[in-house]
């Protein structure tokens, strides 16, 4: 039975209620502690405000879950590197579980060596990059964590899709306020101009190409073009280093090869990750980090503001507002996301 309410209107719905619900729909091919884990995942994206790595991704997983193109029961294989490093198979199982798999052997080498490097396989999407930070900081660890994606992105002065919109991921911990920066190496994450697709709303000029090369507002366009990537060159760069890293040394898909969740049904798309955590504590004493930490936050947001800006927030500190808000008053569910769910609940029971 649905743990939702009737889907004639948004409503705003807590977010216990929330994961339960899209816990309920992946178990249907997850063990529960799987599904649990990617339901947190989903929810947590959405409290974040990014929403285009939240709920609205269910119907293409569990597509593919039942379709059997992502195996549901993997079998991961470690293999061991010289200590501090190591190559997780992941059997080709949802890209959430492979990545906290990876993190977690990451986290248990880091803490003993003082910094880690696991490179992970044979996975598949694994949603919002700050799930796997986040995972980082609670034990304790700094981490930065990478990934390749399927071709949305052209190398810098070309037109045709080359790279992956991978983001850029780095989490530092603090005392008072942790570092966390998640984000795409392209203009926007992709996911934003599939939203406003779906919503048939126009999309600023500077995001993306027509199939022509040509900029485009119209998002239907833009998806059949390739969306840039940030500061031109810079984020090129940045995508190749991750494609190099995720891809090329994990033994993964590269250069063009991770193929597309969303269109392609029938092949696995064979993503890359790779994982670093560090000790903060490898030069100073945990005390010293800690305090040198929070003053370096303490003196950024001291900075004198410029015009348009009433204060200066450090990555990742809106959208744990958000969430921290989000987690007291739960979440604002629009009526086709309501729809969507109460169908996936249907096919979840079928």
């Amino acid at each position: 039975m649905s743990t939702l309410p009737d889907c004639t209107a948004q409503q705003t719905v807590h977010l216990s209620q929330l994961r339960a619900t899209v816990t309920q729909i992946f178990s249907a091919w997850l063990p529960r502690e799987d599904a649990t884990v990617v339901a947190h995942c989903l929810v947590d994206a959405e409290a974040r405000g990014v929403a285009s790595h939240g709920i609205g991704r269910i119907p293409v997983y569990t597509q593919r879950l039942r379709s059997g193109v992502v195996n549901a029961h993997p079998q991961f294989r470690l293999s061991a590197g010289d200590g501090a490093t190591a190559h997780l198979d992941g059997d080709n199982g949802m890209g959430y579980l492979v990545a906290r798999r990876a993190m977690q052997e990451a986290i248990a080498r880091g803490q003993q060596y003082g910094i880690s490097l696991v490179l992970a396989s044979n996975s598949n999407h694994f949603g919002m990059a700050a799930s796997w930070l986040q995972q980082a900081l609670d034990a304790g660890l700094g981490a930065m964590v990478f990934t390749n994606a399927p071709p949305l992105m052209p190398v810098w002065g070309g037109r045709t899709p080359f790279l992956g919109t991978s983001p850029f991921a780095f989490a530092a911990p603090g005392g008072k306020t942790p570092l966390m920066l998640d984000m795409a190496t392209s203009v926007v994450a992709f996911g934003k101009i599939r939203r406003a697709a779906r919503r048939g709303e126009a999309i600023p000029q500077d995001w993306a190409l027509d199939a022509s090369g040509q900029p485009t507002t119209d998002p239907q366009a833009a998806l059949d073009g390739v969306v840039l990537p940030m500061a031109g060159p810079k984020g090129s760069g940045l995508g190749l280093m991750m494609e190099l890293l995720a891809g090329v040394m994990s033994g993964s898909g590269y250069g063009g090869e991770v193929r597309n969740q969303n269109s392609n049904f029938s092949q696995p798309q064979n993503v890359g990750h790779a994982f670093i955590t560090f000790r903060p504590d490898i030069a100073l004493p945990l005390e010293s980090y800690v305090s040198r930490a929070d003053e370096l936050v303490a003196r950024a947001k001291a900075s004198p503001l410029a015009e348009g800006f009433s204060a200066i927030h450090m990555p990742g500190e809106l959208e744990n507002q958000r969430a921290a808000t989000a987690e007291r008053d739960g979440l604002t569910i629009g009526e086709q996301d309501l729809a969507m769910l109460e169908q996936q609940l249907t096919l979840s029971q079928a």
